[in-house]
């Protein structure tokens, strides 16, 4: 669906270098501090900014080759950008149909309505939620195979949230060959959204896992110094120093369990791998 290859792109002191890959049926996030990489990676996958080298495939297609048609296939959410305020509801419905050939009117206004979205009123009088909703709404509108999606749920209360979620999980549902790929600093979000997760740090990817692996298989091993001297160390991602001894980062959870009883181990959640992966020595 999405492949991206070493691709590269420097500003200043700032250099991204990744490569991901996006299969159909799959909802992919892309975690990271602000300033890691994300928007710059959505940039280029949309053709916003020029790669310094590498490849962007999407669709089996280089990005460069697409036709204007195939681009249809693309539904976007871009943080920094959105309609224009002095637009209303009724104002967009004749635009998305010139620009997209499979705009469903139908099933775009009975979303709007079921949000409670006001057709007649200026978006530039919107909440933060609603112009959030409204976007995503548009994306999915047309028949995207592929969703792009940068910092959706940014700034929206946890029923606003909620809604979004159920949007893009019914955009999902309805065919296995469409594909998400979402950035989102909440991790909530993540878990119960995303089939897998990478994680960017200083334009860089610094793990790739799938959600269920990341949640059942990785793990927080709390060791005192005596405890961590002897133990094995072959499935330690990160380590940092605590005041006790160690605190650990491991994808082997079970392992740990069975071979060190006295271990304390605390289940993972994203936002410690997130923490560790950044913060925590490499073993």
């Amino acid at each position: 669906m999405l492949q991206i290859e070493q691709l590269r792109k420097s500003y200043g002191t700032f250099s991204l270098d990744c490569s991901m890959e996006i299969r159909p049926g799959f909802v992919t996030g892309l975690i990271g501090q602000n300033g890691a990489g994300k928007s710059t990676t959505f940039k280029a996958v949309l053709g916003l900014i020029t790669p310094d080298s590498g490849s962007i495939r999407i669709f089996g297609r280089d990005i460069r080759e697409l036709s204007a048609r195939e681009r249809q296939g693309l539904g976007v959410v871009l943080s920094d950008s959105g309609f224009s305020g002095y637009l209303t509801i009724r104002d967009i419905v004749p635009v998305m149909e010139q620009m997209y050939e499979k705009f469903d009117k139908k099933f775009f206004l009975e979303q709007v309505r079921k949000m409670g979205l006001p057709e007649r009123k200026k978006i530039k009088d919107f909440s933060t939620g609603m112009k959030v909703k409204l976007k995503v709404l548009a994306a999915t509108s047309h028949d995207a195979r592929l969703l792009i999606l940068d910092e959706p749920t940014a700034g929206l209360d946890v029923v606003a949230r909620d809604e979004l979620l159920e949007i893009l999980r019914d955009f999902m549902g309805k065919d296995d060959e469409r594909a998400i790929i979402i950035s989102s600093h909440i991790s909530s979000d993540l878990e119960t959204l995303c089939d897998d997760l990478y994680m960017i740090h200083e334009g860089k990817i610094i793990l790739h896992e799938e959600t269920d692996v990341l949640l059942s298989s990785y793990a927080m091993l709390k060791a005192e110094e005596r405890q961590y001297a002897s133990m094995d160390k072959k499935y330690i991602l990160r380590r940092r120093k605590e005041s006790f001894g160690y605190s650990c980062l491991t994808n082997q959870m079970q392992f740990y369990k069975e071979n060190y009883p006295k271990l304390t181990i605390e289940k993972g959640t994203i936002d410690d791998v997130i923490t560790m992966m950044i913060r925590g020595e490499a073993q």
